[in-house]
């Protein structure tokens, strides 16, 4: 995948997605690597692979879901943050209890 409009390959980045996750996409890695720039284009490339993926993970306005947590490199992310070749990110579904 490139960037847009530079023709410079995008980073590659490791993805994790939680159990949660793979339960509602059963044909979902729980690791997967992927070319990104952005986690807004990271989204898009997994809603190519697993359809409906990118609405369970952000809303209209658009931003991530209140009850989604995306996290590159352990710091909490939102769709503008930038990725760079060789981060981890974690698509985590927050947990509740009672």
């Amino acid at each position: 995948m490139n960037i847009p409009d530079t023709g410079i390959e995008s980073p590659r980045v490791r993805v994790v997605l939680t159990g949660a996750l793979l339960q509602l996409f059963p044909s979902a890695r729980s690791n997967i690597d992927v070319r990104a720039a952005t986690v807004d284009e990271l989204l898009s490339v997994l809603d190519r692979q697993w359809p409906g993926m990118r609405d369970r993970l952000t809303d209209t306005t658009p931003s991530i879901r209140r009850h989604i947590n995306v996290f590159v490199d352990g710091k909490r992310a939102s769709l503008e943050t930038p990725l760079v070749d060789g981060v981890t990110v974690y698509v985590l579904t927050a947990m509740s209890g009672g």
